[in-house]
């Protein structure tokens, strides 16, 4: 029997969830879309996986024995699917990097430079991620090596080598009454509405809110974005602040757009990581030591 993966997927978050709404919202479909589905695998299976009431649903015991098995079954698909993909990119002599925003800032090309010398005949494959995947595909090993921005979700899950660390600033609308000041404190933005990433991304999203260093002050949300233009939009027409990089000034700059520096707050860091399976991979170990090299020679970003 062939049964597609898509619905063992959307088996486990309706038996995780307990209810087709709350697995509707987690997949990202329609609720009769997801119930669809349930009843096909159980058409295909030819047994009854849930007992639906008002309340929600509830495994039967042949649901059960299924949801014991099929998230083991599922991983191990990923597992070959993404190693075939790893060994497909050797292969070619291609090596993944992931990346968020700007990056290792000026440092990526020169990084990129310094690995070709290191590697001649090897491609570096740059893979750009949104706002929402903070950890640039390294997460779902749609990469073998991510410049990133620190912390990550899951990084202690990683190995991370950080790069440099820099100052956050503030970008806010230029007509903003703080955009005058030269510096401004942290403490004088808490009741401002910011503009943040989506929220699955949790801690990463958190710490671009600076949830731990508001003393219990609540944030306020005045837009969500994923991607720089759509955030650089957000804030230059009103809809909140945000803590930035301070190199956003210079690789994020448009009108409309005030960077300033903000006081008690702490500063960003950049970092390369990989999955620690990879230790042993001398591509990505060569990777690794061009970052470190590079950046160490380029010193510490400045607080412009």
């Amino acid at each position: 029997m062939d049964v597609d993966t898509r619905l063992l997927r959307c088996f486990v978050a309706v038996a995780e969830e307990g209810s087709v709404t709350g697995a509707a919202a987690r997949l990202f479909v329609s609720q009769p879309a997801l119930t669809k589905q349930i009843k096909q695998l159980e058409t295909l299976l030819g047994v009854r996986l849930f007992t639906r009431s008002r309340a929600g649903m509830a495994l039967t015991e042949a649901g059960r024995t299924l949801a014991a098995g099929v998230p083991a079954l599922l991983a191990d698909w990923e597992r070959m699917f993404r190693d075939t993909k790893t060994t497909a990119g050797r292969s070619a002599r291609v090596l993944r990097i992931g990346t968020l925003a700007s990056a290792a800032n000026e440092n990526t090309p020169r990084i990129i430079a310094a690995f070709s010398r290191l590697r001649p005949g090897w491609k570096a494959d740059m893979r750009q991620a949104s706002w929402g995947n903070p950890s640039a595909g390294l997460t779902e090993r749609d990469v073998d090596v991510a410049l990133l921005r620190l912390p990550f979700p899951g990084q202690e899950s990683f190995r991370v080598e950080v790069l440099f660390t820099e100052a956050r600033w503030v970008a806010l609308p230029a007509g903003h009454p703080l955009a005058d000041r030269e510096r401004i404190a942290f403490r004088d933005l808490w009741d401002e509405p910011f503009v943040a990433a989506p929220p699955g991304p949790g801690r990463w999203r958190d710490y671009w809110l600076a949830t731990d260093e508001r003393r219990g002050h609540p944030v306020r949300i005045g837009a969500v974005t994923e991607q720089p233009d759509d955030w650089l939009g957000a804030i230059a027409n009103g809809y909140g602040i945000a803590l930035a990089p301070a190199s956003a000034a210079r690789f994020y700059a448009r009108p409309g757009v005030t960077y300033r520096p903000v006081t008690g707050v702490s500063p960003s860091q950049v970092g390369v990581a990989w999955a620690p399976p990879d230790d042993a991979d001398p591509v990505v170990r060569d990777f690794v030591r061009c970052c470190v090299g590079t950046c160490s020679r380029a010193g510490p970003e400045p607080d412009r």
